[in-house]
């Protein structure tokens, strides 16, 4: 049995987010999308969520990484924003992984909708853009 698990990301943990440091020394499995089943919002633009949806998802970009349960437990969630929790999503490829997705559904919050932006990266370069 291993000790490792799949994590996806998809905001402040990819590669060059200020998360990004609790995945030192996990093994980058390399870019991936999600299944077309999700919803991307943004919190205050300091953080992304996705959301599961019945109709009308987007397969939203990020990173998977082989990570230990010790590294997630004590590096990765505990910086993880109350608004998500963890979860199994399902990647493109039809595969699952473990994700942090929104905690309550979007509409809830005051999460904004973000789908259309194309990703994390390119919604804060679209939002510094019009400042």
């Amino acid at each position: 049995m291993s000790d490792s698990v799949r994590m996806f990301v998809n905001g402040q943990a990819m590669s060059g987010g200020p998360l990004h440091d609790a995945l030192a020394g996990a093994h980058f499995l390399g870019p991936v999308r999600t299944a077309p089943d999700y919803r991307f919002f943004s919190f205050d633009d300091v953080f992304p969520g996705i959301a599961p949806v019945p109709d009308g998802g987007w397969s939203i970009p990020g990173e998977v990484y082989e990570i230990s349960y010790t590294q997630l437990r004590r590096d990765l969630l505990p910086r993880e924003p109350a608004e998500l929790e963890l979860s199994v999503i399902e990647l493109e490829d039809g595969t699952g992984s473990l994700s942090m997705v929104c905690r309550t559904l979007p509409g809830a919050t005051d999460a904004v909708e973000i789908t259309a932006a194309g990703g994390w990266r390119e919604h804060l370069g679209a939002v510094s853009t019009a400042r």
